[in-house]
C-alpha cells in the first residue's frame, strides 16, 4: 500500500505518525485494524496535540466513548502542563476568560467541552452539566457548543398529550 503523507501537509507531525493516522483512516471499516494504527500513533504522540485531537475524533465517531474521553483527558492534561494551569476551576476560569482567543486556550476549551459531551454519552449527566456550565460561562457566543449541550441536558422532559 502506497501512502502519500504529503496530502496531509498541514498536519504538523512526523511522517511515521502521519502514516499511522492515514492507515487508520484507510482501514476505517475494519475497526480492530484501524484502532491498532490509532493506538500506535497515540503511543508516539509526544507533544503533538494534533494526534490527540485526531484520536478523540476517531474514537468518538467509532462510538468508543470511554477511549474518546481518555484521549480528551490526555489532551487536557498536556495543555494544563504546558500552560501551567492551576488545578482549581476558580483559579483557572479567569485565565481562560482573559486568554480565550489564544489558539492553545481555544483548543483547551474545545476539548473540555468535548469531554462534557462524551460524559453525557456515557451517562454521567451531572458532570457533563458542570463542564457545560463552566464552558458556557466563558463562551457566551457558544463557539464550543457547550451551551447547546447544557440546554439539552437541562431541558425538562416533554409532556405527552
Amino acid at each position: 500500500m502506497q501512502l502519500d503523507a504529503n496530502k496531509f501537509s498541514w498536519f504538523q507531525v512526523p511522517e511515521d505518525i502521519k502514516k499511522l493516522l492515514i492507515l487508520a483512516a484507510e482501514t476505517w471499516e475494519n475497526t480492530a485494524e484501524s484502532e491498532k494504527y490509532m493506538q500506535q500513533a497515540i503511543a508516539k504522540t509526544g507533544n503533538y496535540t494534533d494526534v490527540l485531537v485526531a484520536a478523540y475524533r476517531y474514537f468518538y465517531y467509532k462510538n468508543n466513548y470511554s477511549l474518546a474521553l481518555q484521549t480528551t483527558n490526555q489532551l487536557l492534561d498536556k495543555i494544563k502542563e504546558a500552560e501551567k494551569f492551576p488545578e482549581e476551576w476558580e483559579q483557572l476560569q479567569p485565565i481562560l476568560v482573559s486568554r480565550k482567543e489564544d489558539p492553545q486556550i481555544r483548543l483547551y476549551l474545545n476539548a473540555y467541552a468535548a469531554s462534557g459531551l462524551v460524559l453525557a454519552k456515557l451517562g454521567n449527566i451531572e458532570e457533563a452539566k458542570i463542564i457545560s456550565s463552566r464552558v458556557k460561562a466563558i463562551d457566551p457566543n457558544n463557539d464550543f457548543g457547550a451551551g447547546i449541550l447544557l440546554d439539552i441536558l437541562t431541558r425538562p422532559p416533554e409532556e405527552e398529550d
